[in-house]
């Protein structure tokens, strides 16, 4: 799917497909981090079962308002005792396919909101 950019500042997610999220245009075919507050970063490993807590206390660290987790093709959720540092810090998350996580995003980071995109692709 590609996507028509509106006038938000920073990072867009511009389209996905299978295996692929493209930042700005630009085309990950690894997992990755996307923030509203301007980075793309390789992120965590490139299957749900090859995380860990600590990929997820890596998001704690960065302070975003909420943590939209991509969990690939298929909603996974992960287990709870993961979050314990993202609801330590009063951070919320919610967990849903990479595809539904790219749109998301979009919609949140153009409303200026303080947001992370943690996709696995």
């Amino acid at each position: 799917m590609k996507f028509i950019p509106d006038n938000a500042q920073g990072l867009s997610i511009t389209g996905y497909g299978p295996g692929w999220v493209a930042v700005n245009g630009e085309q990950h075919r690894t997992s990755l981090l996307v923030s509203s507050e301007g980075f793309c970063r390789p992120w965590g490993s490139p299957s749900f079962s090859g995380l860990e807590g600590t990929h997820f206390d890596e998001l704690a660290e960065l302070a975003p308002e909420l943590v939209l987790f991509g969990s690939g093709e298929r909603i996974q959720f992960p287990p709870p005792q993961w979050l314990t540092a993202l609801y330590g810090r009063r951070i919320g998350v919610e967990t849903m396919d990479t595809q539904a996580a790219c749109r998301t995003y979009n919609f949140l980071a153009g409303e200026g909101r303080k947001v992370v995109a943690a996709l696995l692709v």
